[in-house]
């Protein structure tokens, strides 16, 4: 009881309304600098991170301007209030707001460090989206299903996190498509490599691959053709994606090349004598079966 009244008689009862209007005007300059930056990065595209990441820092710098007005005109700062109320405010706040604290050092860190930056798309405990905030308590991200995580910033201090751009704004993206082994992999890869390089979205001057590797996927054998170009804008991420497919899967039909496909085959009545009657050199006819037809089984 004697701390509270030692903390209270060193408050400016009067001033609160002079704070609140400093906490006013501060809220007013970060909601204005937000609605300017969003205007300057759909504007100036090619400059959109680097203006997110200048709106970030000028964020910091007016929360801890903010506070550092606060702080003279709420407390009467003389040598007895200081003396009485070092102890006492370092031991209260400290177990306070340590979880605080912690976040605001890590948001310097992450700043000064750049493991990210506003406008990234990244990858963190399970969630994936863009990084629209890096506040002084936390980051927030933004998922590709429109939800917003918010996540303290001392997380980022001890996990992994894994960004795809790294403050560019280009991004790798990677596409998978399989198709039988027997299949035309000449005209697949043709298909695969038309579908990249013209799609809107496609940044083509930076390397991009199609290659194929044969594996088994979902039990069975097949040849996978790995799609690898970089997106012009991460933003349009999903729509690289989306429109990179339906040129390949309507390329696909149009050469009639089949995915894979678990085989049923029809074995002969008497397999001994299918290979007596067979003449040396000749393989046996054996040919595909559809499921569900003539009892085949897998």
């Amino acid at each position: 009881m004697n701390d509270t009244t030692q903390i209270l008689q060193f408050i400016r009862p009067g001033s609160i309304p002079t704070v609140l209007i400093i906490i006013a005007f501060a809220w007013a300059a970060v909601q204005l600098l937000r609605k300017a930056s969003d205007q300057l990065g759909d504007r100036m595209v090619d400059r959109r991170l680097a203006i997110n990441q200048l709106a970030t820092i000028l964020r910091f710098v007016i929360y801890i301007g903010t506070i550092s007005a606060i702080v003279p005109v709420i407390f009467v700062l003389s040598d007895e209030m200081l003396l009485a109320l070092g102890g006492t405010i370092a031991v209260t706040v400290g177990f306070a707001f340590k979880d605080l604290a912690a976040s605001i050092i890590a948001g310097i860190t992450l700043l000064i460090d750049k493991p990210f930056q506003v406008g990234d798309r990244v990858s963190f405990d399970g969630y994936y989206g863009e990084i629209v905030a890096i506040g002084l308590r936390s980051v927030r991200l933004v998922t590709l299903d429109d939800n917003l995580i918010t996540i303290p910033n001392n997380k980022f201090l001890n996990d992994s996190v894994s960004s795809g751009n790294a403050g560019e704004l280009n991004m790798l993206i990677q596409l998978d498509f399989y198709i039988a082994i027997d299949q035309d992999l000449a005209s697949a890869k043709r298909i695969a490599r038309d579908a990249i390089t013209s799609s809107p979205y496609a940044y083509l001057d930076k390397p991009w691959a199609v290659l194929v590797n044969e594996v088994v996927h979902e039990q069975y054998f097949a040849l996978r053709v790995r799609t690898k170009v970089y997106v012009m804008d991460v933003r349009n991420e999903k729509l690289l994606e989306s429109d990179v497919t339906e040129r390949i899967v309507r390329g696909f039909a149009e050469a009639n090349i089949q995915r894979p496909a678990i085989l049923y085959r029809l074995a002969p009545r008497e397999p001994s004598e299918a290979l007596l009657n067979s003449e040396p050199g000749t393989a046996t006819n054996i040919s595909p079966m559809v499921p569900g037809e003539h009892g085949g089984q897998p």
